[in-house]
């Protein structure tokens, strides 16, 4: 079962260091072969990336036959539940409005000695999204991936969508029309990433690649970043959940098995100041893995992976909190404001006893593309951000070069770049010397 730890016990920091620095992803050594893959896809493009995909998606395929066609793509809403797409319309447009909020203005003023200072944001010119083809079809990840690249100005926006046996939920197509993809190929695994980063006959280049996948997405995207760049190394999922008394133990519950239903690798932890509220919160999970339909997940990472923290009091679980990082945070207590100023490390956070996590994964605005594995000390969520970049702008006249040249001209002396010193000397009408 999953662990009940006491903060309290002298025991605890040791217990707590091994949750956290625990592997829980498979250590499987798949960097060589992926390394191979890559190579093959770089040398001998669209033939190699079609017999990767004949061997692993076990569908034969021509050049021609890589991308879906714009009428597979707009006509996918037709198979659609009508409910179940006007819900993504409705993410789309929320998702839309929170992203566009992110849009960051350029700027030009004017300093000392008349020099002109700024910056500009552009966007890459193309991005690629791995959707990965999973145990489940996550069409909310076309959404949250493509969105801010939309939002962010990006030209053009390519999917790869793993298609084993030729089979795609059309949701999938849906989720790329709404959004406005480019181009959708039905490909995955190292291969897609290969012919993202590279190119093939039929596949132009991308300048970034993002989304999530599997050991060997992970791995060929850790490869190519210098090629291209990459949004990050996504591992399994997680959620932290602290929580007084005054919750019900099954909505809790629920929250907590939302993120494990994921794979058996994902985390779900509880924080509570109240031993009681704790033993009933694990009776509802049990109660809750009976009936859900992907219990048998669910339940291999809550007792692998899962932890109930008894605190002496809410505020012990700021420190705890920003040790983990977690990639989801749940503030379900009464004054979330004190718990909220000192926590520093999180992903995304989710304030009050409505606002469950899942509400994140799908409708309330923000990406749900989250740092996780403890990255939340260093990272943050995807967002517009991820496909602007930032330049620096420099116009300096000559009374501003006059002013300022001189101290350049030491510096470059002092650390011997002697063509440095020269650039500016130059135009200073001085001597090298």
């Amino acid at each position: 079962m999953s662990r009940l730890l006491f903060a309290k016990e002298t025991t605890f920091e040791n217990a707590f260091a091994a949750l956290i620095s625990a592997t829980r992803e498979e250590k499987n050594d798949v960097d060589g072969a992926v390394a191979a893959i890559l190579a093959d896809v770089k040398t001998r493009g669209d033939a190699a990336v079609l017999d990767y995909t004949a061997r692993w998606d076990r569908q034969t395929l021509t050049p021609a036959q890589l991308a879906f066609s714009k009428a597979e793509i707009q006509g996918a809403s037709k198979l659609c539940d009508v409910a179940t797409l006007d819900a993504l319309h409705t993410a789309a447009e929320r998702i839309t409005d929170y992203h566009r909020r992110q849009i960051p203005k350029d700027k030009l003023y004017t300093g000392a000695h008349g020099i002109k200072l700024g910056w500009r944001w552009t966007p890459v010119s193309s991005a690629g999204l791995y959707v990965p083809g999973g145990t489940a079809a996550l069409f909310s990840s076309v959404l949250m991936n493509a969105i801010p690249a939309k939002v962010a100005g990006v030209p053009r926006l390519v999917v790869t969508l793993p298609t084993p046996d030729g089979k795609t939920n059309p949701l999938m197509l849906a989720a790329c029309a709404i959004v406005g993809v480019d181009e959708v190929y039905r490909i995955g695994g190292a291969q897609a990433i290969g012919a993202l980063a590279y190119g093939t006959a039929t596949i132009s280049p991308v300048d970034k690649i993002v989304g999530p996948g599997n050991a060997y997405v992970a791995s060929a995207k850790k490869q190519v970043f210098g090629t291209v760049g990459i949004d990050m190394i996504a591992g399994p999922s997680e959620i932290l959940v602290v929580a007084d008394a005054s919750n019900d133990p099954a909505w809790i519950a629920a929250d907590l098995l939302s993120q494990a239903e994921h794979d058996p690798s994902s985390q779900s932890i509880l924080i509570t100041d109240s031993e009681g509220f704790a033993k009933r919160v694990l009776a509802a999970v049990d109660g809750h893995l009976k009936t859900l339909p992907r219990a048998e997940i669910a339940r291999a990472s809550w007792q692998k992976h899962g932890a109930v923290i008894i605190v002496g009091t809410l505020m012990d679980a700021a420190a705890l909190v920003n040790r983990i990082a977690p990639e989801h945070l749940e503030l379900a207590v009464n004054d979330a404001k004190p718990l909220l100023a000192a926590i520093r490390h999180a992903g995304a956070i989710f304030i009050g006893r409505h606002t469950p996590e899942a509400l994140g994964d799908y409708i309330a605005g923000p990406s749900h593309v989250l740092p996780t594995s403890g990255t939340a000390r260093f990272s943050s969520g995807l967002g517009v951000f991820d496909f602007l970049k930032r330049t620096s702008i420099v116009d300096c006249p000559a009374g501003g070069l006059a002013a300022i040249g001189p101290s350049a001209l030491a510096m470059a002396r002092a650390e011997g770049l002697d063509a440095h010193a020269l650039s500016v000397a130059i135009r200073l009408n001085v001597g090298r010397d």
